[in-house]
């Protein structure tokens, strides 16, 4: 029987705050189970595995974050648009650090394909379209905004940048910059 109060919502919801708190590689049946001080056998009734726990939480973290980048870019174009994109990521990302790295998990491609991580992809091609790339730059560029963002974003959270005594803001900053330049150059070259 399944214990009152317990719903899949709630223990992904409590897994999200796990990930948070700990980080995304400790969110387990059996961690979640004891933060309800329950065994983790009564948490099969509302998830099928560790894996499934993790999978929602990926879930809720892509939708969480296409909500905020949807509301970050709304309105916007150009450079704009592209450093409100970038930075609805970074801030996300240290406000949710186990929620980011949830978002990242590896989803079987059914239900990849039924996440907001689609929203994502449509939200970075809408960003994109401002700056008029044909395919396959678009594709490269969507690439690239990815790796630039994660990569700055995982840098900086792992104290990356904390060796030199430049403002990381100064290093976010110049990295739209340069970015924005490079696609409306990249743009124009076409």
């Amino acid at each position: 029987m399944a214990r009152v109060g317990l719903t899949r919502e709630r223990l992904t919801r409590d897994g999200a705050e796990l990930a948070d708190e700990q980080g995304f590689d400790a969110v387990t049946v059996s961690a979640v189970a004891r933060r309800f001080d329950v065994k983790a056998a009564s948490l099969y009734a509302h998830v099928k595995s560790t894996d499934d726990l993790r999978t929602g939480v990926a879930l809720l973290a892509l939708e969480e974050l296409a909500d905020r980048v949807a509301e970050a870019i709304a309105g916007r174009s150009g450079r704009e648009a592209l450093a409100a994109f970038a930075a609805a990521y970074r801030d996300y990302a240290r406000a949710h650090p186990g929620r980011y790295a949830a978002a990242r998990f590896r989803l079987d491609p059914q239900t990849a394909a039924a996440s907001a991580g689609v929203r994502h992809a449509q939200m970075t091609r809408a960003l994109l379209r401002g700056y008029d790339l044909a395919e396959p730059d678009q594709t490269h560029a969507v690439r690239m905004l990815g790796g630039m963002v994660h990569g700055f974003v995982e840098l900086e959270a792992a104290g990356g940048f904390a060796h030199t005594a430049v403002d990381p803001q100064a290093s976010w900053d110049w990295t739209v910059d340069a970015l924005d330049a490079m696609l409306r150059a990249r743009a124009h070259a076409a």
